[in-house]
């Protein structure tokens, strides 16, 4: 216990799935936490969105660990947003020490066939929102003169995947980004690493449209015919992990276990990508 003891994180994406995992793994260890989420839809996202009530569940299962936990709804893409949030949770926190970028979106077509809007917002939202939640962070980080920021990518930023380039292109973009930052910040002792899902057990792929996408050969395919469809797309006989194992390899990453990795693409992936 207490990995990550007094030290505050902020959690994009806070609402639900992976980045409600990080933030109640990182407060059961002792970390405060500043919640962040867009509460509300985004445009060319069918996907049922996440609602306020959802960041209020977050908090309420931060604070069951003990831990403070301040939420705030902001879009990644408005940066101003973020840096007032930012700011004002440091000044009420005391500090920050630990960034989870992992706020995203997910839709689906063929790269030839995706509109200019679609393409536009998944870059928005899964790389730029990213970069600009670091760049929020970043000069709190060096005030402190040491942090981690972990950015959620996915498996789709390490290889190829059919009917999501826009998804694919913006993942890979995080990976590049995390390089970079990992060298610029380096001096700073700033810690900058990747984590890449397979797919995870949340709404992003619990839903109507990612099913068919796996089985277009069902027009309504159930829960147990989209496992049969996922297993096979990792190398362990299991069609998805749960958020809670993307929030162990980011509690890693942030604590002191981790002290000396950085620039590092750290797959959660059941083996996927070398399937």
């Amino acid at each position: 216990m207490g990995r990550v003891q007094g030290k505050i994180a902020l959690v994009t994406g806070a609402a639900r799935g992976i980045g409600r995992a990080q933030a109640v793994r990182l407060a059961a260890e002792g970390a405060g936490i500043v919640a962040v989420d867009i509460c509300g839809p985004v445009d060319t996202v069918v996907i049922p969105p996440a609602q306020p009530e959802d960041l209020e569940e977050t908090k309420r299962a931060v604070e069951a660990t003990g831990a403070r936990v301040i939420t705030a709804i902001a879009d990644v893409r408005d940066g101003a947003a973020l840096q007032t949030v930012t700011d004002a949770a440091v000044d009420e926190l005391g500090g920050l020490d630990i960034v989870c970028a992992t706020a995203g979106i997910t839709s689906a077509g063929p790269a030839l066939e995706l509109d200019e809007q679609a393409w536009q917002t998944m870059l928005d939202v899964n790389l730029t929102g990213v970069w600009l939640t670091c760049r929020a962070a970043a000069p709190h980080l060096i005030a402190r003169g040491a942090g981690a920021m972990i950015l959620t990518s996915s498996i789709a930023g390490l290889r190829g995947l059919v009917g999501v380039a826009h998804y694919t292109a913006a993942k890979h973009g995080v990976v590049g980004l995390m390089r970079s930052l990992a060298k610029e910040l380096a001096p700073h002792n700033v810690r900058v690493n990747s984590v890449h899902p397979t797919n995870v057990d949340t709404p992003m792929i619990q839903n109507d449209m990612v099913r068919r996408s796996f089985r277009p050969d069902r027009e309504n395919p159930t829960q147990a015919e989209f496992a049969e469809a996922a297993t096979t797309m990792n190398m362990l006989p299991i069609p998805w992990v749960e958020p809670v194992d993307v929030a162990n390899a980011t509690l890693f990453l942030a604590s002191d276990e981790a002290r000396y990795i950085t620039a590092v693409a750290l797959p959660v992936d059941a083996g996927s990508t070398q399937r």
